[in-house]
C-alpha cells in the first residue's frame, strides 16, 4: 500500500490524495506531510462549524486547534464506516457542544427536556423554512441555540439525511427527528415573531 502511494505521488504529483489515502500514508509513515494535507483540507471547514456553534472567533479558533489535535490523536480509530468528512463533522459538533455544556453558559437555551416535545405535532412544512427571505433567515439563525442551528444547517444547507445526521451526532434516528422537529418549531416561531415586529 505504502509503495503504491509513493508511486502515485511521484508519477502524478499534481493529483490529490483522497482522505483515506492520506490517512493510510500518515499511519504507516507518521510523516506530517500527510496530516498537513488533511489539515489544509478541513481546518477552515472546522473553524466555520465552530464559529456557527460557539459564536465567538477566539473560541472558534482555539476549538479548531483542539479539534485538529483530537483528530490527529484518533486517526487510527477512523474505521472508514462513514466518510472522513462525516467523522470530522461528528468530532467537531460534539466537541463544541461539550464545550458549551462545560462552561454552563446559557445552559437553559441548549439543554431542554425533550419530553416536552414528545406530543408536538409535526406541522412545520419544510417549504415554510426554505422560503424564508435571506435577511430574515440570517436574523433567525442568530437567535436560535447553536445545537438547533447546526441540525437545521445539516438538514437544509448540507442536504444530509436523518440517517447521516444521526451518525454525526451519534444519536438514534428517532432522537434526531425529535431534535429536528423542535428546531423547526423554534425557527418558525421566531420567524413569525420577527415578521410581526417588522410590519
Amino acid at each position: 500500500m505504502l509503495k503504491h502511494l509513493f508511486t502515485f505521488l511521484s508519477n502524478s504529483g499534481r493529483k490529490t490524495l483522497t482522505d483515506e489515502e492520506a490517512i493510510s500514508a500518515y499511519l504507516e509513515t507518521q510523516n506530517n506531510y500527510y496530516f498537513e494535507l488533511l489539515y489544509n483540507r478541513y481546518s477552515a471547514k472546522i473553524y466555520g462549524k465552530c464559529l456557527t456553534i460557539l459564536k465567538e472567533r477566539s473560541l472558534a479558533q482555539d476549538a479548531t486547534q483542539d479539534i485538529m489535535m483530537k483528530i490527529l490523536m484518533n486517526l487510527s480509530k477512523f474505521g472508514g464506516k462513514s466518510k472522513f468528512s462525516t467523522w470530522v463533522y461528528s468530532i467537531t459538533y460534539n466537541f463544541c457542544i461539550d464545550f458549551i455544556r462545560k462552561r454552563k453558559k446559557d445552559k437553559s437555551r441548549y439543554v431542554e427536556d425533550i419530553n416536552a416535545y414528545e406530543d408536538m405535532a409535526d406541522t412545520v412544512d419544510d417549504k415554510e423554512i426554505l422560503e424564508v427571505r435571506l435577511e430574515n433567515l440570517k436574523f433567525i439563525m442568530n437567535q436560535i441555540p447553536g445545537g438547533d442551528k447546526s441540525i437545521l444547517m445539516m438538514k437544509y444547507l448540507e442536504g444530509m439525511s436523518i440517517k447521516e445526521i444521526s451518525r454525526v451526532l451519534e444519536k438514534t434516528e428517532s432522537a434526531i427527528k425529535m431534535k429536528l422537529k423542535r428546531a423547526k418549531h423554534r425557527f418558525i416561531r421566531i420567524h413569525k415573531e420577527h415578521i410581526a415586529e417588522t410590519y
